[in-house]
């Protein structure tokens, strides 16, 4: 069973418990909820072009994501899947990279392009490295006295971040390792570990602040952490137990840093932290992306709750949220991955392998082996 297969058990076992609990929810430290003006709905409209396609060739399943994008310094595109593997877009056409081409796993969970050029691959069964001809796996030595991984038999790398000095930060199930260029120091929070999956990895995805703070955070955790290079702070999220964890996502333009987790999103300026959820303007409380485009508005990746709410992407210009949902049930579906390319455009994974493409007008649908496109305008939340 795969992260992402493990996150839709939880979110259909869940989502009515978790739902009721969060109506009630409030900011953490006593701080009021600021209220935000609730959601515009966008006049776009979808179209199914005669564009390239997005070939689906290893048996993946609805649950199945496009979960990691990147364009790289040459322009090119790239998407990581739980289980297609990789695919490379060059502006014609698509190119499926599987384990038949040097992948050490289908599954990947992250993508990072380094100083140098080379992708680091974040997969299921550990670290692969990409120097633009060849794939190769790149060990990493796990920390003495590590204890036994109690859950799975994997060595997944859940996210990737280069800092300001070069140095390569790995989230993994078997802990936080930095690499110099010459080799792997393991970063440890907590000797004994604890998370969601495993009773070794307590961190999931990594932010270097623009002050050089280094931000963590995962499942099971209590609140999030920060290192200042000497120390590590802990910082409480909010006062309800369950939700008392988020992933680091990004610092804005203004430098508020934002986090996310399955109650919604938090904004932190520097003191306390502010949620944002669907009763601001959101479709759903459950956010999985964040991302910032050029002109400083913010994309919200929210995933669905089975029967009860959509979910699908929003956009916040720092006054109002504009949520873009159709009929068609895959945009309006668990939103894995959100990337703005040279052009200004977004490109959009979700469930079942799904890519979409967003101009600021229309949507294209990139996914071959769907069924067809409902050609239909952008409704109102609720009302479709």
């Amino acid at each position: 069973m795969t992260i992402f297969t493990m996150i839709k058990y939880f979110l259909q076992t869940q989502a009515f418990a978790f739902l009721s609990m969060i109506i009630f929810g409030t900011s953490c430290n006593g701080q009021v909820q600021k209220d935000l003006p609730k959601e515009k709905v966008s006049e776009s409209k979808i179209i199914a072009a005669g564009q390239p396609k997005l070939i689906k060739t290893q048996g993946s399943q609805k649950s199945d994501n496009v979960n990691s994008s990147l364009q790289d310094k040459a322009g090119n595109l790239w998407f990581g899947t739980t289980k297609e593997g990789l695919y490379k877009y060059d502006g014609k056409a698509f190119t499926q990279f599987t384990v038949a081409n040097g992948l050490i796993s289908n599954g990947i969970s992250s993508i990072v392009e380094d100083k140098d050029g080379k992708l680091w691959i974040g997969t299921e069964d550990g670290l692969c490295l990409y120097d633009g001809k060849t794939f190769s796996k790149v060990e990493i030595p796990l920390r003495k006295n590590l204890p036994p991984n109690k859950y799975r038999n994997t060595h997944n790398v859940f996210s990737i971040m280069q800092d300001k000095s070069g140095k390569l930060w790995f989230a993994t199930i078997d802990g936080v390792y930095v690499y110099d260029g010459k080799s792997f120091t393991p970063f440890i929070i907590k000797e004994d570990g604890g998370g969601f999956m495993s009773s070794n990895h307590n961190v999931e995805y990594i932010l270097e602040d623009k002050a050089g703070n280094i931000w963590l955070g995962g499942r099971n955790n209590e609140g999030v952490f920060r290192y200042s290079g000497k120390s590590i702070t802990n910082f409480k999220i909010t006062d309800q137990k369950e939700w008392n964890w988020a992933f680091p996502a990004l610092q804005d333009k203004n430098g508020t840093i934002w986090f996310n987790n399955w109650s919604g999103a938090y904004r932190f300026d520097g003191k306390s932290f502010t949620r944002v959820a669907k009763k601001d303007g959101l479709t759903n409380d459950i956010v999985i992306r964040i991302i910032e485009d050029k002109k400083g508005n913010l994309w919200f990746g929210c995933g669905s709750t089975r029967g009860l709410s959509n979910g699908g992407i929003c956009r916040y210009d720092g006054k109002t949220f504009t949520c873009l949902t159709t009929g068609d049930s895959r945009i309006n579906n668990d939103v894995w991955t959100i990337l703005e390319d040279r052009k200004g455009h977004l490109w959009v994974g979700t469930r079942n392998t799904g890519l979409w493409s967003y101009d600021g007008k229309l949507f294209t649908y990139f996914t071959e082996k769907d069924e067809e496109v409902n050609n239909s305008s952008l409704l109102p939340v609720g009302r479709q």
